[in-house]
């Protein structure tokens, strides 16, 4: 009996020796893993071979921009600032994706680490789907808009063949504006493209109560054409246009948004 418990004793002992080794071994494994990180870290963070060079680096620019057309250039350079004269590995890609979101034009950003010193920026603009005229308190300013509902400079030497809106404004809400460029688009895209040619302005102001500016001749002419019916209203109106312009020279306003009739409003 003594001897059997003098053996189990031993076997708990080897046992808590190997435990301990093993522990040991693992401690020691940790450790080399950590010191390793933080050599290849700190080779990574500071080593030259890895430094971002500015927009004037001798070997040309360390952050190589695509898909930009109407972007500003300088916006976006400007966002990677503080990155310049630093290894690529420090820069915080997810944040400087986050901030070429809020540059003009841009709708969508991607930003990945080039070795051994560039970033490389891909980006995907915005398509702008009308003018915008939005009054301030110096003069109306023009601006593009996109079927988002968002406001775009306009860019230097561009030319666009885009409608004009007006009932758009910076204090609404981007749903507002959506909602109302959706109106505009449906607009267009029912009367088609032969009426559209006709269509100087639309006030999107009110969805339900569209407003269509027309330049016939030597005359505007302001057309209610209501929420629905678009083309059929004004294949009417210009199909008994002429009568109505020998009836009533000076009428400029028409409400079409009954279907048997056109009335010409007071001027």
């Amino acid at each position: 009996m003594g001897r059997r418990l003098a053996a189990s004793g031993a076997s708990r002992r080897r046992a808590i020796l190997r435990a301990l080794g093993f522990g040991t071994a693992a401690l020691a494994f940790a450790g080399a893993v950590a010191w390793c990180y933080h050599r290849v870290d700190r080779f990574l963070a500071t080593d030259e071979r890895f430094v971002l060079a500015g927009p004037d680096g001798p070997h040309g620019p360390g952050v190589q921009i695509e898909g930009i057309r109407y972007a500003p250039r300088s916006d976006i350079l400007q966002v990677f600032a503080a990155d310049f004269g630093k290894s690529v590995y420090l820069a915080p890609l997810a944040e400087r994706r986050r901030q070429l979101l809020a540059v003009d034009w841009v709708k969508d950003a991607a930003v990945e680490r080039r070795w051994p010193r560039e970033l490389r920026v891909r980006l995907v603009e915005r398509q702008p789907v009308a003018f915008v005229r939005v009054p301030s308190r110096q003069a109306t300013q023009v601006v593009l808009i996109d079927a988002e509902g968002v406001f775009l400079r306009l860019p230097a030497r561009a030319r666009f063949e885009l409608p004009v809106l007006t009932g758009l404004l910076p204090q609404q809400s981007l749903p507002m504006r959506r909602v109302r460029v959706e109106c505009a688009l449906r607009v267009l895209k029912e009367v088609g493209p032969d009426l559209a040619a006709r269509i100087s302005e639309l006030d999107v102001s009110d969805p339900d109560n569209v407003l269509i500016t027309c330049t016939t001749q030597d005359q505007a002419l302001a057309l209610k054409v209501g929420a629905e019916n678009f083309r059929a209203r004004l294949e009417n109106f210009f199909a008994h246009y002429a009568e109505i312009r020998r009836r009533l020279p000076q009428a400029a306003v028409f409400d079409l948004r009954l279907e048997d009739r056109i009335i010409a409003e007071e001027p």
